[in-house]
């Protein structure tokens, strides 16, 4: 079992920035985040493997960045430039290979 543990998060204006964190409970091969907004569904947003190859959703690309401490088990998303279009729930994800382990979700909002 892995636990995974979420923070940041808040209301912010367009254009601001957020960082969020995400502590697991121990190494895991692939760590990321999604989000999931009202009437839809969970989408990626980045994510990174312990090797280091990222991937972004394109509409966060160029604003958001993943980047992880494997010292630590920990991974970050730094949000820059966000867009009201951005609010939703966040999720932290750890993929051991063979399971998906979520975390609770922290609400992003951006609103003036």
């Amino acid at each position: 079992q892995v636990q995974v543990v979420e923070s940041g998060g808040g209301l912010v204006q367009p254009g601001g920035s957020l960082r969020l964190s995400c502590a697991a409970s121990r190494n895991i091969f692939h760590m990321g985040w999604y989000r999931q907004a009202p009437g839809k569904q969970r989408e990626l947003v980045a994510t990174m493997s312990s090797g280091g190859n990222i991937n972004y959703a394109d509409s966060v690309k160029g604003r958001f960045t993943i980047s992880r401490d494997i010292s630590t088990n920990t991974v970050h998303l730094q949000m820059n430039s966000l867009k009201p279009e951005d609010t939703a729930v966040y999720y932290c994800n750890a993929f051991t290979g063979a399971v998906n382990y979520w975390g609770q979700g922290t609400q992003v909002t951006v609103s003036s």
